[in-house]
């Protein structure tokens, strides 16, 4: 963990103003295409929502400012960012995961089907383990969503929220899906989240 010294840093005018806000989140939604993902998923028979989600966490991790927290009125950068995921039970409840991230799929896919295995048959709400190293994000694969909004306590946050939607096949034949992020602009900027939206397409692509 690496501490920011606000003083010094280029972003102080930026974090002093919105820090101060009662909602300093932003958020916007955009499309990718995981057409090839999608792919990928079916032709190695490996879960698609684990497959995306690893190619989020992939650019997320790639992006400094997507990795900057408020903690204690101090500006931190972690090393590394987990998923902190919604994962639905069989009774349609869900509860809220810890998917320490891997840069190898298959690690990651066993963190999610380990958190998966435990949420189910658990039943807690709750992770095991729950801090802001990470981001906070569900998928909502039965409506085709244009704007999104997320949930806030009312207390100081800095995670980063995101939301994935259901799955649209164009007449071209791509599959398209929404994905909406909303980050605490003391931090983030658009700029921040337009290199991630092309980042997260770009790992999406491989």
């Amino acid at each position: 963990m690496e501490i920011i010294d606000i003083n010094t840093w280029k972003r102080k005018q930026h974090y002093d103003h919105f820090r101060t806000l009662k909602d300093p989140y932003f958020g916007v939604v955009f499309p990718v295409d995981v057409s090839k993902a999608y792919d990928f998923a079916k032709a190695h028979d490996v879960s698609f929502f684990g497959k995306y989600l690893h190619d989020c966490m992939k650019a997320i991790n790639e992006i400094d400012e997507l990795k900057l927290r408020i903690q204690d009125d101090t500006v931190v950068k972690f090393e590394t960012i987990n998923a902190s995921a919604t994962l639905m039970r069989s009774d349609q409840t869900f509860g809220f995961s810890y998917i320490e991230f891997d840069n190898e799929l298959d690690l990651f896919l066993s963190h999610l089907i380990s958190e998966k295995n435990r949420i189910e048959t658990t039943g807690a709400l709750f992770p095991l383990r729950n801090d802001l190293e990470c981001i906070h994000c569900s998928a909502m694969p039965w409506v085709n969503f244009s704007g999104h909004k997320e949930p806030l306590s009312g207390a100081l946050d800095s995670v980063p929220k995101l939301a994935f939607s259901k799955i649209i096949k164009e007449n071209d034949g791509k599959m398209m899906m929404n994905v909406s992020i909303n980050v605490n602009h003391a931090l983030v900027d658009g700029y921040h989240v337009g290199l991630f939206a092309e980042k997260f397409q770009h790992y999406l692509n491989k």
